[in-house]
C-alpha cells in the first residue's frame, strides 16, 4: 500500500505506519471516553489493521485518525484526536481534510463514524446525523 504525506509549515500528516508512536496513541486512548483503559496490545493490533493518519509536528506525533476500510465500499472513521496542547490550531480540520482527500479513499461511497460530542465538527465536512439506528446491529462478546 502506498503511503501518503501532506505538509503544512512544520506540520506533517502521514499514512506511513512506521511513523506511528504507539506510546502516544495508547496513552491518549486509555483516557478517552470511547475506549478507557484499552490495553496496549489491542491498540497495536487495531493500528496494524487500519489505515492510520498521523499528524506530526517536527517529527513528534500529536494526534491520530484511524480508518477501518475495505477500500471499495465501506470505511469507518474512529480514534480521531489531537493532543490537547495542539488544539485550536486547525489541526483537526486539516486531519479530516487529509482523510477525505486521500487517493485510496476517494471512491468510497460511505464513511461512517460515531461521536458523542463532535457532531457539528463532522457535519462541516458533510457527515449527516442519522435519525434512526433501527437498521444497525451490534454483537457484544
Amino acid at each position: 500500500m502506498k503511503h501518503y504525506h501532506w505538509q503544512r509549515d512544520s506540520d506533517e500528516i502521514s499514512t506511513d505506519p512506521d511513523l506511528l508512536n504507539i506510546d502516544v496513541i495508547h496513552r491518549f486512548l486509555t483516557t478517552s471516553y470511547w475506549c478507557p483503559g484499552i490495553e496496549r496490545h489491542a491498540v497495536e493490533v487495531a493500528l496494524k489493521h487500519s489505515l492510520c493518519f498521523g499528524p506530526y509536528r517536527e517529527g513528534e506525533q500529536i494526534g491520530l485518525a484511524r480508518l477501518v476500510t475495505d477500500y471499495a465500499r465501506f470505511g469507518y472513521l474512529l480514534d480521531v484526536f489531537v493532543l490537547e496542547a495542539f488544539r485550536g490550531q486547525g489541526l483537526g480540520k486539516w486531519l479530516i481534510s487529509c482523510v477525505l482527500e486521500c487517493p485510496s479513499l476517494r471512491d468510497l461511497p460511505s464513511i461512517g463514524l460515531a461521536t458523542r460530542d463532535a457532531h457539528s465538527f463532522y457535519e462541516a465536512f458533510g457527515w449527516e446525523r442519522q435519525t434512526s439506528a433501527d437498521h444497525l446491529m451490534k454483537l457484544t462478546r
